[in-house]
């Protein structure tokens, strides 16, 4: 039986949590320290742990993901989601402006509302008794996507809304905008090639790709925040404009844009227009136009709707980073996963003051599905410094000389057979040159095997000569071989020979990373290395017997599996140890005052490389994780820290500075 006095201090430990991440995430302006807000969050997860009929959806402690789900549910809107009327040019704006008046049977200036057009997703909160209950996407506008659970994981989305201020209505529908920044969204894309995965074309799929994940875990990791903009359905509440939802909206938790505008008459809306278009290239995020609204919401309902867009709203653009140009062949480049990708190749245009001739194409299904054809004129645009995509064919300008696309079936660069998976294509062949490369710059790299002077342009030489035909000939080199290349000396080619011979001896964790398996990164490289032991044991395990390694999955099992079962690349780790590389075995984790407590580092520590941090943690029994989640202990903060910081706030883990660190380790 759970005390009441127990219940009212988890729902006052709830309602102080949340109060205090919207001072931390929306208002960037914490009133409490890191630490006193650790032990808030400390203090609840106990309580939850100690009793958990009190655990429920709402808690900030349950922002970490739920089991994948089968399917989305439909949701049907209560009010519709309208979609908006856009405008290009000056001319335009004023033309709804004279509508607007006409309709209303005004003379005088009207009052608007300007706001940044954010391009992301839009989507549905709602809030019964200031409890989130439903998240949704905007879908056709009449009907949406049940993604509550994904929506939850995004700390800028409050899961009970702040009653310090004012009370909240019985029923609250908001509309907002979930986006990705640029800086995370170039992160993130770093982190899938790494991983051998494709990358999102922009901030905007990608933000859309990770919110409708039927894994909530999935975007738990994506860093999404959401700026709010509007309602649906309010009861027990009234609002008489716009500016006063926008003024509002915060005090209850809910982000809205900073830059938003109160405008007397289009004069003033047109200047805010040109001052967004000035700010625009200096914004953590894109943008692709303005939105205007009649401030007045009694003057919204005079002025109704016509077909699915209201009358009292106009989505103005930029002028869009976009040019026309003609698709003069397409391509197809191999890299290092082996994944095949359509480049076109391009008249050269500028694009946003970026000369543009080649533009990703991504895969077959997105050809298919925008029909580009070589030949074609189409239009092509960059989205911040984002890589080149065509966004759809110039069908007018088609003269039936056209030639339709298709990816190969045998690798234009090795000829081995084609196989796609999913949606990509990847070359089956070993021995491809383009991922021979991809597999020596990988295993060359300061993170794997630190082989210094082993760059692009020498490995290529290598490879094109046919002097290093596996990673295992890198050992078998001899001076006369480098000398017969270009613009090799005798003491250039003498600092090759010596670095490849230093880095013969390494961690079995780094050279399980540096061997460039699928779905294997440094931390996983490093989980397996403590797991097994010795290299031996790779060439016996069972999927079973991997997947016992906590955070190994069924599909890094499979391909850790499949790597080692394959003959050449046995053939090629026999030639390695031939050559004398050898492997230090990790030690066996003592129980030491660590025991199996993991930890997470971001930010710049001063007196320790991340290595030795791991390192120390290690031999006093501990763990390392290379990122954030439930099963973390601790988050060591050093200097200009990233997300992770913020992922474990949310998640209520110890955040120790590096002196607390140092002396956890004495």
């Amino acid at each position: 039986m759970v005390s009441e006095a127990i219940r009212k201090r988890v729902e006052k430990l709830r309602e102080e949590i949340e109060y205090h991440n919207y001072r931390y995430y929306v208002l960037d302006q914490p009133e409490i320290s890191d630490a006193q807000y650790d032990r808030m969050m400390r203090e609840l997860e106990e309580l939850e742990t100690k009793y958990p009929e009190l655990r429920s959806p709402p808690s900030p402690t349950q922002r970490v993901g739920a089991p994948p789900l089968e399917a989305f549910e439909v949701v049907r809107h209560t009010l519709p989601m309208l979609s908006l009327a856009n405008a290009f040019e000056e001319s335009e704006l004023w033309d709804f402006d004279k509508r607007v008046k006409k309709f209303l049977g005004e003379t005088g200036e009207i009052e608007y509302v300007a706001e940044p057009k954010l391009d992301g997703l839009a989507v549905e909160l709602v809030y019964e008794n200031g409890e989130l209950v439903v998240g949704s996407t905007r879908g056709d506008g009449v009907n949406g996507e049940n993604i509550t659970q994904n929506l939850r994981t995004i700390k800028t989305i409050p899961l009970k809304l702040i009653r310090k201020e004012i009370s909240v209505p019985e029923r609250l529908e908001v509309r907002g905008e979930v986006i990705m920044r640029l800086e995370k969204f170039r992160a993130l894309n770093r982190k899938r090639e790494e991983m051998g995965e494709p990358p999102f074309a922009n901030p905007r799929n990608a933000a859309a790709g990770s919110v409708r994940q039927l894994d909530s875990r999935i975007t738990a990791e994506r860093p999404l925040e959401i700026y709010c903009y509007g309602l649906g359905e309010v009861r027990g509440w009234t609002f008489r404009s716009q500016w006063e939802v926008l003024e509002t909206l915060p005090k209850w938790g809910l982000r809205t844009n900073p830059h938003v505008r109160k405008c007397r008459g289009v004069g003033e809306v047109l200047d805010y227009y040109h001052e967004m278009a000035e700010k625009r290239e200096t914004l953590p995020y894109e943008i692709d136009g303005i939105v205007v609204k009649v401030n007045r919401f009694d003057l919204q309902a005079r002025l109704g709707e016509i077909a699915r867009s209201p009358r009292w709203a106009l989505a103005f653009k930029f002028q869009p980073r976009q040019e026309t140009t003609k698709i003069l062949d397409i391509i197809v480049q191999v890299g290092r996963t082996v994944a095949l990708t359509p480049v076109a190749i391009m008249e050269p245009v500028r694009v946003g003051g970026v000369e543009v001739s080649r533009a990703t194409l991504h895969n077959q299904d997105e050809i298919d599905k925008k029909d580009v054809r070589i030949g074609d004129t189409v239009v092509v645009q960059r989205a911040g410094d984002v890589i080149p995509e065509v966004v759809q064919v110039v069908l007018s300008k088609r003269t039936g000389a056209e030639k339709k696309f298709s990816m190969p079936s045998k690798c234009p660069v090795c000829g081995a057979d084609v196989v796609k998976e999913e949606a990509i294509h990847r070359c089956i062949g070993l021995d491809c040159p383009a991922q021979l490369k991809g597999r020596i710059k990988h295993f060359a790299s300061k993170r794997a095997m630190d082989i210094d002077g082993l760059g692009t342009k020498l490995i290529e030489q290598l490879v094109d000569r046919g002097l290093v035909k596996d990673v295992a000939d890198l050992y078998y080199l001899k001076k006369e071989d480098l000398l017969r290349l270009e613009r090799m000396a005798d003491k250039s080619a003498q600092n090759i020979l010596d670095a490849i011979e230093k880095s013969k001896t390494k961690p079995l964790g780094k050279f399980l990373f540096a061997l460039g398996i699928r779905h294997v990164g440094e931390t996983t490289a490093d989980d397996l290395a403590r797991s097994f032991g010795r290299l031996e044991a790779f060439f016996h395990l069972s999927e079973e017997d991997l997947q016992k390694v906590e955070g190994i999955g069924p599909e890094v099992a499979a391909s850790v599996y499949r790597f080692f079962r394959d003959r050449k690349n046995r053939e090629s780790i026999e030639r390695l140890m031939k050559a004398g590389v050898r492997l230090i075995e990790p030690e066996k984790r003592k129980k030491g005052t660590l025991a199996d407590k993991v930890f997470v580092f971001t930010g710049t520590l001063k007196s320790f490389t991340r290595d030795e941090a791991r390192s120390r943690v290690e031999s006093l029994g501990g763990k390392t994780a290379s990122s954030v989640s439930a099963k973390v202990d601790f988050v060591i903060a050093g200097e200009d820290p990233g997300s992770k910081l913020e992922k474990a706030r949310a998640l209520g883990i110890r955040i120790l500075s590096e002196d607390e660190f140092k002396a956890m380790l004495r």
